[in-house]
């Protein structure tokens, strides 16, 4: 009798995290009472998509619905989220996806990441003295690389998917011109930014009422301008944004307003496949990022540095174990200030990077029980030398096939600055460069001479779309938010899986840390016991409690025949759903 009341109580405890449905409890075969089952994932059989709104994450399942596989639905999640999720999701802006194809067995590695325009150069942010005019860097026309969303969607779809780009983006078509009823997520976020949005007209008129009052919970809001766009590129693809009329606007945007993106620009846009970064971690395949995202490569450097260490015995969050993970992160974020670009344009050290013979090196480097400074750790290869309001998505569907997109406009909302007549933001992307060597970016991130500004360039990203298989079939579809924090939310996300065996849900609401080499600072989210906090300061780690959240991770794992998915519960208005 004790017992069956012990597990009624914890049943009730536990469901302040999740909602619970009889179906999840019986599905997820494991005991409740283990730490990792403490939260139970949404659980369903033919199919899942993971986002940060339920409007689009809806669409992405209705699309699966449909007979869509899982590059159709992300394509129709990507061009849902520019409406429904403007702090982010965009078409104005660029990314990365991953996507595994089960009946080929390959991974490919989609770069769509924004390009710096042909009038960009080395000193472009420089003032009269030599110092980084921020404001030019970060909010201005000039902030804007060329946006590459929706040519990697598009060459996605055109080359992996399954459904015409008519059918995928009808539903983004119809949010924008009938609009959509706003949840509370996106009135918190658009009254937070009301006063820098509203300095730019056209910003103003799209996401705002006439009389400059913001929009509210309930209500709803319509985006002509956008729908019109979104209507171009549906019936001309790639020539509808990045020629045509839609062109001609961001091209007279530019020239009022001494931006840089010209049509030649436009037209000369790319989207590049790249060799997916493989690494292993006993007995899975991680399979990742390459440059010019910096977080691939280093995922599989800390797993790496970490794998011959038990940090299942070591307990999960405990001192020791985090101890061993801070320094990881420490070496990582060192290598990348000095050996990440972009691959087009410089020789960035993978293989080297990335081999288990180099982690073992720096493994020997780390002190028991004592913290580096970080002063005292440099890149360490023996060779010659991304926003708070980023958004990823994962999906899966019942061929085995998986995706996992991050996209960004870098801020939230970008530069927030709209262009007048197409409904949508700029990005401010161009920040991302190392605008002069040694001087740290918005996310406190130094670059060195690998990630300089270059037109035609990419500038180096933290966006980790990461895809894990085991025994060659697709096992989990993860991805975060979080600028300079995405690499070490998506190395804990799947460490907790893992090495330490959570579920999905489990391994997405543990307490997270993070520590990126400069700043000398760790940040810890509440849940880290006092403890835990107490050991490691007294071996020298310098902790910052301040942070409320670091990242939102969207994540699907596919095991025993059924996907399970969870939604940060980080951030508002995220939802997983299946079918």
């Amino acid at each position: 009798m004790f017992k069956m009341k012990k597990a009624m109580l914890q049943a009730l405890l536990f469901s302040a995290f999740a909602v619970v449905s009889p179906l999840q409890a019986i599905a997820d075969e494991t005991p409740i009472i283990r730490y990792a089952d403490r939260f139970v994932p949404i659980i369903a059989k033919n199919g899942m998509v993971a986002s940060q709104e339920a409007i689009a994450t809806k669409v992405g399942v209705d699309i699966l619905k449909q007979g869509g596989n899982a590059v159709d639905a992300a394509v129709a999640v990507g061009f849902a989220l520019a409406v429904t999720f403007p702090q982010a999701g965009n078409i104005g802006g660029g990314g990365f996806m991953m996507v595994h194809l089960a009946k080929d067995n390959k991974t490919i590695a989609i770069d769509y990441r924004e390009m710096a325009p042909a009038a960009a150069h080395r000193d472009l942010y420089l003032d009269e003295n030599g110092d980084v005019d921020n404001r030019r860097a970060r909010f201005s026309h000039q902030s804007a690389g060329v946006p590459g969303t929706v040519a990697g969607l598009i060459h996605a779809l055109e080359n992996y998917g399954t459904m015409t780009l008519k059918q995928v983006i009808a539903p983004a078509v119809a949010l924008a011109e009938d609009g959509f009823t706003l949840a509370y997520s996106l009135e918190s976020s658009l009254l937070a930014r009301k006063e820098r949005l509203s300095r730019n007209p056209a910003a103003k008129k799209a996401l705002f009422k006439p009389d400059g009052s913001h929009y509210q919970f309930g209500e709803t809001l319509k985006q002509p301008d956008l729908a019109q766009t979104l209507k171009a590129i549906r019936d001309k693809g790639f020539d509808g944004f990045y020629k045509g009329s839609v062109a001609d606007l961001i091209v007279k945007e530019m020239k009022a307003n001494d931006g840089l993106i010209t049509h030649k620009d436009l037209e000369n846009y790319k989207v590049v496949e790249r060799e997916a970064i493989k690494g292993s971690y006993k007995g899975y395949d991680v399979l990742t990022m390459p440059p010019p995202s910096s977080g691939g490569v280093h995922i599989v450097q800390m797993m790496n540095m970490l794998e011959n260490d038990n940090l299942k015995d070591l307990g999960h969050n405990s001192a020791a174990s985090l101890h061993l993970m801070i320094e990881a992160m420490r070496q990582a974020y060192a290598d990348r200030s000095e050996y990440l670009g972009d691959p087009d344009y410089f020789d960035v050290p993978i293989k080297e990077l990335i081999d288990k013979k180099y982690a073992a090196k720096l493994r020997t480097q780390i002190p028991n029980k004592k913290a580096r400074k970080s002063e005292e750790v440099k890149p360490a290869l023996d060779v010659t030398p991304e926003s708070p309001d980023t958004t990823h998505f994962s999906v899966m569907d019942n061929e085995g096939n998986a995706v996992s997109n991050t996209y960004t406009l870098n801020f939230s909302y970008g530069s927030h600055i709209m262009v007048s007549g197409a409904g949508f933001l700029l990005n401010n992307e161009m920040d991302d460069f190392s605008a002069k060597v040694g001087v740290a970016n918005a996310y406190g991130l130094l670059g060195a001479e690998a990630n300089a500004i270059e037109a035609g360039k990419r500038p180096l990203s933290s966006m980790t779309p990461t895809l894990v298989l085991k025994d060659g079939k697709a096992f989990m579809a993860t991805g975060s938010p979080g600028g300079s924090t995405i690499i070490t939310v998506v190395l804990q996300v799947l460490m907790n899986a893992l090495e330490h065996e959570m579920n999905v849900a489990a391994a997405t609401y543990a307490p997270r840390i993070h520590h990126q080499w400069y700043p000398d600072r760790i940040l810890v989210e509440p849940g880290i016991s006092a403890d835990t906090k107490a050991l490691l300061e007294a071996w020298g780690h310098n902790l910052d409690n301040r942070r409320r959240t670091i990242g939102s991770t969207q994540s699907i794992q596919f095991r025993d025949g059924f996907f399970y998915g969870a939604s940060d519960s980080r951030r508002h208005g995220a939802l997983t759903l299946g079918y």
